[in-house]
């Protein structure tokens, strides 16, 4: 009984723990550079990161900066505010995986994200060349 017991006490904390380090990426992050801040939140079973603040939200005619350099032309002339640049992060093994969309060069990576004394590593794929950022919780 008693190892019934253990057995079903180390799985629970085992539950918790994973839960807890699967959602641990939640909230908002200001980026490396402090140009943007990012919302990141749980979409169906993966993770997404909205654009929620920009350092500087108008181009120089005032009007709302847009995704000038995305591939598809339908999309370029919306808003850069409130959009998804993390697509489909999915929690596996200590780290989440995805896709990372950035829009001032119209480009989309392989993405790896995981934490690091309390910073979200974001780490982009551009075939093996990597790059990686260090964004803070806000």
């Amino acid at each position: 009984m008693k190892r019934i017991m253990a057995f079903i006490i180390l799985s629970v904390s085992s539950i918790i723990s994973t839960y807890g380090q699967s959602n641990a990426i939640e909230g908002i992050w200001l980026t490396e550079i402090k140009d943007a801040k990012i919302e990141i939140y749980k979409k169906g079973n993966s993770y997404h990161g909205r654009v929620v603040w920009i350092k500087n939200p108008n181009d120089e005619n005032g009007k709302p900066v847009t995704d000038k350099n995305n591939p598809n032309e339908a999309l370029r002339k919306r808003p850069i505010l409130k959009m998804d640049i993390l697509i489909g992060f999915v929690y596996e093994g200590g780290e989440w995986t995805g896709k990372i969309y950035d829009p001032k060069k119209g480009e989309t990576y392989k993405g790896k994200l995981w934490i690091s004394d309390g910073n979200l590593m974001v780490r982009g794929y551009l075939g093996w060349l990597y790059d990686t950022k260090t964004w803070t919780k806000v």
